[in-house]
Order: C-alpha cells, then structure tokens, then sequence
C-alpha cells in the first residue's frame, strides 16, 4: 500500500538558485519514484520568477492555502543571488507571512543556503540553531543576533525549523527528511538513484550501516549490501552472495573491502547490529529473543560481538536508552578483522 501524501511546498523568490530548487525537487521526485508518495508545490512572488542564471520559471500550479496547512506539510526555501538587493526583502510580505502560520500550524520549514535571510525573516531563527553558504555565515550572524549560526556544518534542525549550507546541500537536506519518513534503506535507495552519497552532519551520532558504506558506485557491492540489508538474519554464504554480485568470491572479498573498508561478513554484523540496537529498545524482548531475530548463532556470541564493538554490554545499552540517554557508538572494531 502507498504512503500517505506529503505535501512538500517550495516558496521561490526572484533570483533563486536552480540547484537550491531543483536538487531537493529532484530527490522527492525520485523517491516517488521509489515507492514514496510526495506532492510538490510550488509558491511564486509573482507569475514569472527570474532565477539566478536568468532561466525564468513559470507555471506553478495552485497555491495551497496558509489556512489549510497542516503538521505533516514540509515548507522549503531555496537560496537567491540578490543582484542589487539588500538581503532584507529575500521574501514578500505575504511569503512571510505563510512561512509563519507554517510554524505555528506545526509544518516543517527549511531552507537551502541564502534561503535561511527569508527564514529569519520570518522571525523562525530566533533562539535557533541553524547555518547557511559559508560566505553568508557571518551576515546571518550579524543580521539575526539572537540566532546561533553555526559553521562548517550540512544542515541543522531545531525545533521544527531546518537550515542548510549552499547550494548542493539541498539533496542532504531533502535526503534528511527523506530518512525521518521512510528510514535509512530507502534514503540509500533514493541517495544511489542520485548517484549522490548520503552526508550527514557532524553531530550525527546515530547507529546507520544502512547509510555507512556507500561512498563508491561499484554496482556489485551496492547489490549484496541491498540483500544483505533486506535479510539480516539469513545466513549469507559468500558463494551466495558473489552470484549476487555477479563476481567470483575472491574478487567479490577485494571490491568489497576495497569499496567499503569491510569484508561481507563484517558488514553484515554491523547490519545485525543496528537490527538488534532496535530490537533491544523494546524491553519485552528478551536478549535470547534479540538475538535470534537478528541471526546470531547464540546469545553469548551476540553480547561478545556487541560488546567488543561498542565498549558497553547490551544490558548497559538498555538501561542508558530507557533513560533517554543519546546512544553514540564507538564502532571502533569488528570481530573477524
């Protein structure tokens, strides 16, 4: 069965960037393509918007009322080259003004690069975190003193509003959102239709082999990490998987390690344990349980391989995540190595 829509709604302004636009157009797009179910919209100034190289987009469609906005609505702002402009008026009155019942409506509101002027515009980045093009960082700073603009950093969420640095940043952007509603495989999914790498930032801490390891184009790997992904707990023979790949077992070992710095077998352990991660949060399973769901010949190799590779055993993972403590992961070893 096909998701619920998501509307996502692009508020442009004169001069905008193609790329700002067209990259994170392009991700929901291509995830529709991949099962999602995303409707785009798309909100002008006026009629007729110049962009930024001078290619003037039109034919917008109907704009979707402020009034009928809803929480699981996503609002982007894509960046301008000014020409001329103060970086005041990025946004109408009125574009303003629908950014801020979007926020107050419970909607998501992001930008990319410059569109971030157009948020604080709006008053969004007050009290916020939030960052922009590295040429900007400085002016954002100075603009919106009471927003914390951080530097060197893809994108940052805080409550509810969502910035992103220049220009291509956009796709992780859109990829991030991409990830919170249908999960780490599909954004892998979408992310190699791209032919892009999924990057996060820097104060991303959370488990996500599904997304780890794919920095490289090798289509052979990318199939057995696919199969390896999609059946976790299954016994994965490597003869099996070189047919996978369509590869000889040796060469198929090489262009793996090669490709993502593991063999198959330790990948498919880091699989195994991000399954068992969260399995584990739900504390009537028991360990025995946990592991074998998660394909574990016994639970004492389960504790064993968990241990050695997080530096803290299952039981005290347990007790730190149902206190609500952020889990971050050493991943400093894998067993077999």
């Amino acid at each position: 069965m096909k998701p619920a829509k998501r509307r996502v709604i692009f508020v442009l302004a004169p001069g905008v960037h193609l790329l700002d636009l067209a990259g994170p157009v392009q991700t929901f797009d291509s995830a529709n393509g991949c099962g999602c179910n995303y409707g785009l919209h798309f909100i002008g100034a006026s009629p007729l918007i110049p962009s930024a190289a001078g290619l003037s987009l039109t034919g917008f469609g109907p704009v979707i009322p402020a009034n009928e906005l809803d929480r699981n609505d996503l609002v982007i702002v894509p960046g301008v080259r000014w020409k001329g402009r103060t970086r005041s008026d990025v946004l109408t009155k009125t574009q303003r003004a629908y950014l801020q019942i979007a926020h107050q409506t419970g909607a998501s509101v992001a930008s990319v690069c410059s569109g971030a002027f157009g948020l604080g515009e709006a008053g969004l980045l007050n009290g916020r975190r939030c960052t922009t093009h590295w040429s900007c960082v400085k002016e954002l700073q100075r603009r919106y003193p009471n927003a914390e603009v951080l530097d060197n950093v893809l994108f940052v969420q805080d409550s509810g509003v969502t910035t992103s640095a220049g220009i291509a940043s956009g796709i992780d952007l859109a990829l991030s959102f991409l990830e919170q509603d249908h999960g780490a495989q599909m954004t892998a999914r979408v992310a190699r239709d791209l032919v892009v790498y999924f990057r996060r930032s820097g104060a991303h801490h959370q488990l996500n082999v599904f997304l780890d390891y794919r920095a490289h184009l090798h289509s052979g790997v990318h199939r057995v990490q696919d199969w390896l992904n999609e059946h976790p707990a299954e016994a994965a023979p490597l003869a099996r998987l070189a047919s996978l790949a369509a590869m000889s077992e040796s060469t198929l070992t090489r262009a793996f390690r090669a490709n993502t710095g593991l063999t198959p077998l330790q990948y498919q352990q880091k699989v195994r344990l991000e399954m068992a991660a969260s399995l584990m949060r739900d504390h009537r399973l028991t360990l025995e349980v946990v592991a074998e769901r998660c394909g574990f010949a016994d639970v004492r190799h389960f504790r064993r391989l968990w241990t050695t590779t997080f530096g803290q055993s299952p039981s005290h993972f347990r007790k730190t995540t149902a206190n609500g403590h952020e889990f971050k992961p050493r991943m400093g070893t894998n067993e077999g190595e």
